[in-house]
């Protein structure tokens, strides 16, 4: 009988008792723990706007982790299209791809990964959009609501 291959798939969760880097050390520590024990793959999400995850930045969390770990694959689970221009998002994973190789996923995603307001601000409000953000949730934070 053959075992299944298994593998990660990290948020980069923030506890109530954390900050962000101790996330971010557990997260290494995790896919540390992955590679020997040989997992497959470790896979990053992209989520924006939570205070309780970390994964924001698939690219930057897949090289941090491909870092720590030896043979374990390591990318995307996925990478939010809407937010990103793609020509970008493809320079990135291969330049990881360079730097790691036979180690990088890249998955992709069409969903925003956030709030409407959140999801506008990287992708409209980051090309420097004239277009009116969607109006605001009433649990969103915006510069006006601060």
């Amino acid at each position: 009988m053959t075992t299944p291959a298994l593998s990660v798939l990290d948020l980069a969760p923030v506890r109530s008792d954390q900050t962000t880097a101790d996330a971010l050390a557990a997260t290494r520590a995790l896919a540390r723990v992955a590679d020997e024990q040989e997992y497959r793959r470790y896979w990053l999400a992209e989520h924006h706007n939570m205070p309780a995850v970390a994964a924001t930045n698939p690219p930057v969390l897949a090289a941090m982790v491909a870092a720590a770990t030896e043979r374990i694959r390591v990318g995307s689970g996925g990478v939010m299209l809407p937010n990103h221009a793609p020509l970008v998002v493809a320079e990135q994973f291969a330049l990881l791809e360079a730097a790691f190789p036979g180690r990088v996923d890249l998955g992709l995603g069409r969903a925003p990964g956030t709030d409407p307001v959140t999801a506008w601000r990287c992708a409209a409000g980051a090309a420097g959009s004239t277009r009116t953000p969607p109006s605001a949730s009433p649990t969103t934070s915006t510069p006006s609501s601060r």
